[in-house]
């Protein structure tokens, strides 16, 4: 299995806008009322967030098929989004996008790479434990595309020089 790491192509977008849901619908999901559920389904903040960022959002592809994004929306050395196909989970994907991140973070002379996980999904946080992230804090933040408040968990990890 080979995962590659590129920029978003245009032809991208509606995979991504698929994959970025369906993760979304998996990690996510089950942790917010259905009324925003609902609403993420119905509206897909994914496809004006692939619009806006282009290129700027890293995709993973395994043996040639889309397989999850990632992005650090602000250019700064916070990551934002990490997707990965519920489809191509645990196959390395999730890992090279992060990794990827981390060497544009340093790259941009940021010392640290940070990230915002839901608490509740222990999934994705095990991940990043598992890349070298350490816990930094706990609390209950407002989300401002799904409208609620969200007990989140901040992790930051140490980079080389980049």
């Amino acid at each position: 299995m080979v995962v590659d790491i590129r920029p978003a192509l245009p032809d991208d977008a509606a995979d991504l806008a698929r994959i970025g849901l369906a993760a979304w619908l998996k990690g996510i999901g089950p942790h917010v009322p259905d009324a925003v559920r609902g609403r993420m389904v119905r509206d897909n903040p994914f496809v004006p967030f692939i619009r806006e960022m282009g290129p700027g959002i890293l995709v993973a592809t395994v043996n040639g098929h889309v397989a999850g994004l990632a992005a650090c929306e602000h250019s700064d050395d916070l990551i934002s989004d990490l997707w990965v196909s519920p489809d191509h989970e645990g196959r390395g994907a999730g890992s090279a996008l992060v990794r990827a991140l981390e060497r544009e973070i340093a790259a941009r002379g940021h010392a640290e790479a940070r990230l915002e996980v839901l608490a509740a999904n222990s999934r994705a946080a095990s991940l990043y434990e598992r890349l070298g992230y350490q816990r930094l804090w706990q609390a209950v933040r407002y989300d401002a595309i799904l409208a609620m408040d969200l007990d989140k968990i901040g992790l930051g990890k140490p980079l080389p020089p980049g």
